[in-house]
């Protein structure tokens, strides 16, 4: 009968440094409480890693540093784990299309369903929820990407997808500031049609955010798709909710942008 380690060291040859619990054990066909045991000596001997129940990271000697590998090459079968469909997004998907500005701190991914946030040695991993129907028609695998990993592939948003999601977690993707620095570097690439029609399935007051930035970055092709969404309302609304209001009735008109129909509380500022 293998040991642990003999069956951690057979899934590293594979190319895999994941595994799920009530599989190995049943494979190595050890009692609950001795696996609990050895699966413990390991995580203390720095060997395995828990980010959620029942899923275990095996830790090369050099992913000992970070305390755990880089989350894209193990995202996809912790989602398959948990029974999620679920995207890469945000800062580190746009950094994946070329925004060079964005560091990514954080791992965020878009789930259908409440996830807790979570640390694993260096990285965080922070999960934001798009409602069930809206996730279901924009998670399409024409509007999703890949990035690979030495250990297969995670799904990614696509530039479009990329794009609304910043908008709609503005405050998550460095606020206002942030969506206009991502719009301008990788606005360019979005494709008109495929924005426009993605973008049916967000709030309307985060794709008129979304065509502001676009029309600031020049990116005029973009933002004119996104237009009719500014049509379909009467009132303006703050292009950053969570600034101190700006009352409509005191605002300088230099403050409304009738366009998009936003009360432009905050100065907008990217890097060249």
């Amino acid at each position: 009968m293998a040991s642990l380690d003999q069956y951690l060291d057979e899934r590293l040859v594979h190319g895999r440094s994941y595994f799920v619990g009530s599989e190995a054990r049943s494979l190595l066909g050890v009692s609950q409480r001795n696996f609990a045991a050895a699966v413990t000596r390991l995580i203390n001997k720095g060997r395995l890693a828990n980010p959620r129940h029942g899923f275990f990271l095996i830790l090369r000697p050099e992913d000992r540093i970070a305390g755990a590998p880089d989350p894209v090459r193990w995202i996809d079968p912790l989602m398959k784990h948990q029974g999620l469909a679920y995207r890469v997004s945000m800062l580190r998907a746009a950094a994946f299309h070329g925004s060079s500005h964005q560091a990514a701190m954080v791992f965020q991914v878009i789930v259908p369903k409440q996830l807790r946030d979570f640390a694993i040695g260096r990285h965080r991993l922070q999960f934001l929820y798009q409602a069930h129907g809206a996730f279901a028609h924009v998670n399409l695998p024409t509007r999703l990407d890949q990035m690979k990993s030495d250990e297969g592939f995670a799904q990614v948003a696509g530039v479009e997808l990329t794009l609304l999601d910043c908008a709609r977690y503005f405050h998550k993707a460095g606020g206002i500031n942030g969506i206009a620095q991502i719009a301008k570097d990788i606005g360019g690439k979005a494709n008109s049609r495929a924005l426009a029609d993605a973008a049916e399935y967000y709030e309307n007051s985060a794709v008129r955010r979304l065509g502001y930035v676009l029309d600031l970055a020049n990116h005029s092709r973009q933002a004119k798709s996104l237009e009719p969404f500014a049509k379909k309302v009467k009132t303006l609304v703050p292009l950053n909710p969570a600034s101190k209001p700006v009352i409509a009735a005191l605002a300088e008109p230099g403050e409304r942008n009738s366009k998009w129909k936003l009360l432009i509380n905050e100065p907008v500022e990217v890097d060249s």
